[in-house]
């Protein structure tokens, strides 16, 4: 299907053919491994290859991942510092018709990483953007914590600090299970207030170090896990997911 464009109507069609992307420019957003390189895609790698420019988070980190896959694309650096003012020249390379890659360190950009805006701009210049499907974290956390799966919601990290109680206020009552992302240093922090806000009976499951060495998935309420990692220091990035609220 190729692209059209109606004068009478803001859809666009798009298409996954790589040889007619070539002549009007396209982004490709590409997940890349949360943690075992085994799980990066044989499309990833192709696309990696076939592309002009690759947008990257790190372009130190990046580099190990793409000299394991012997991908000598180039790259250049794309980060939540410098996607404000490189957006609208990455833009201008989509529109005189480059192909382009964005991948964060980690996982698929976007979801708690750079790419939002990037894809924002595309959409309102009318540039076709393709969403490779691949590694996130919360997927495989939600799953294999045993809480509800079938309505769920995303919630990524917490406020730091203004809003941030106000939020979980918020979240009180919600039906769905909740997904958080959290990192070893404020883990503790989080289940302390979670339980506070929702109740130390909470259903919850905290997730670490997920497809690397050292995975793990802790299962209890609000209260056992803080008692689990009050004894146990949290290290690595954490996947929180909290059963919804029970009338």
């Amino acid at each position: 299907m190729s692209q059209k464009k109606n004068k009478t109507s803001s859809l666009v069609a798009t298409t996954n053919n790589f040889s007619v992307a070539k002549e009007s420019g396209k982004l490709y957003v590409v997940p890349t491994p949360i943690g075992n390189l085994e799980d990066m895609t044989f499309r990833a790698v192709k696309i990696l290859k076939e592309v002009n420019l690759i947008l990257a988070e790190d372009t130190r980190t990046s580099s190990f991942l793409l000299k394991h896959f012997g991908i000598a694309t180039p790259m250049l650096s794309h980060h939540k510092f410098n996607e404000h003012k490189t957006a609208e020249n990455i833009v201008q390379q989509l529109k005189s018709g480059q192909i382009l890659a964005l991948i964060s360190d980690a996982g698929t950009p976007a979801i708690s990483d750079p790419g939002f805006l990037l894809v924002r701009e595309c959409v309102e210049n009318g540039i076709e953007i393709e969403c490779l499907p691949g590694a996130t974290a919360f997927v495989p956390a939600l799953v294999s914590s045993g809480l509800p799966s079938d309505r769920f919601c995303f919630e990524g990290f917490l406020p730091v600090k203004k809003g941030r109680k106000q939020r979980l206020k918020e979240l009180e009552t919600e039906k769905r299970t909740m997904i958080f992302y959290e990192s070893p240093f404020r883990l503790l922090k989080t289940l302390t207030q979670l339980s506070e806000v929702f109740g130390e009976n909470r259903k919850a499951s905290v997730s670490r170090e997920i497809s690397k060495m050292f995975e793990e998935t802790v299962r209890g309420t609000l209260a056992e896990l803080i008692q689990h990692f009050t004894d146990k220091t949290p290290k690595g990035e954490f996947v929180l997911i909290v059963a919804g609220f029970e009338e």
